[in-house]
């Protein structure tokens, strides 16, 4: 299984819309669609994991080089980091969310939590971030894709967490956790974007409806962030086959503010 099926077609099809003379058009953008995913079981219970997270949020560490247009490269970033020291490149979402609050698209603070809680057994040292806006998925999966899957491989990553920021981050994010699989990593996506996901087919989605730009809960809103990757996380182990799970966590989040519990 590849990373793109019959990716000589994606490429003829890329390469036309690159001619329209509009290559911005996202509209007419020709997403990959693959129609089946791989999938590899996790081999240890979740509280058990070594888990790593990839956002395409574009997160850089201030005073070093920010992202480019069409960025094939990644920045590994200590989880330590203070939040006051990233900066972003947002490109295609509105960065509003994650400068209010960076858990909302790089859920670190969560993530430690359910490690001292020991939902998880450990979160990775280093966290990986890329800018996701990338129109050249051929170059995603073969340029971009093995590079990162040797640093997951590397720091002996048992299970990988992907957030993207974008409608295109869906796909880039989709096939890095395609690679990911392949590699024999498990992986998990969170996605608000569904058209995306169904057509190029990341093996595990949690989908639910949310905005882009905060994919991993609203800003200054623990408790919603806390349960979109509770709900998440614990599909990793129990799903034996590929496939876009919804989440239940918007309509819990609704009643609570409708009591005023926020």
């Amino acid at each position: 299984m590849e990373i793109i099926e019959h990716s000589e077609e994606w490429q003829r099809r890329y390469d036309a819309w690159q001619r329209s003379g509009s290559p911005r058009a996202e509209s007419d953008y020709p997403f990959v669609t693959n129609r089946r995913a791989p999938f590899t079981p996790a081999r240890r219970a979740l509280p058990m994991l070594n888990l790593a997270l990839i956002s395409s949020a574009g997160a850089y560490i201030d005073g070093t080089s920010e992202f480019t247009e069409a960025d094939l490269s990644f920045k590994e970033i200590p989880i330590e980091v203070e939040a006051s020291d990233l900066r972003f490149t947002p490109r295609g979402y509105d960065p509003g969310a994650v400068e209010q609050d960076i858990n909302s698209q790089i859920p670190v603070a969560r993530l430690l939590e359910f490690e001292r809680n020991g939902i998880i057994g450990q979160l990775n040292g280093v966290f990986w971030s890329l800018s996701g806006y990338v129109h050249d998925a051929g170059a995603v999966a073969t340029q971009l894709a093995p590079k990162l899957v040797e640093r997951l491989q590397r720091y002996e990553v048992q299970a990988v967490l992907l957030i993207p920021a974008s409608s295109l981050c869906h796909q880039t994010v989709g096939l890095l956790a395609r690679a990911a699989e392949l590699s024999g990593i498990p992986s998990m996506m969170l996605a608000v974007l569904k058209d995306v996901v169904e057509s190029v087919r990341p093996p595990r989605v949690a989908l639910y409806n949310g905005a882009f730009g905060s994919v991993a809960g609203k800003p200054n809103f623990p408790e919603h962030q806390r349960r979109i990757l509770d709900e998440s996380l614990r599909l990793i182990e129990p799903m034996d086959q590929p496939g876009i799970r919804n989440l239940v966590v918007e309509l819990e989040s609704q009643v609570e503010l409708s009591r005023g519990e926020r």
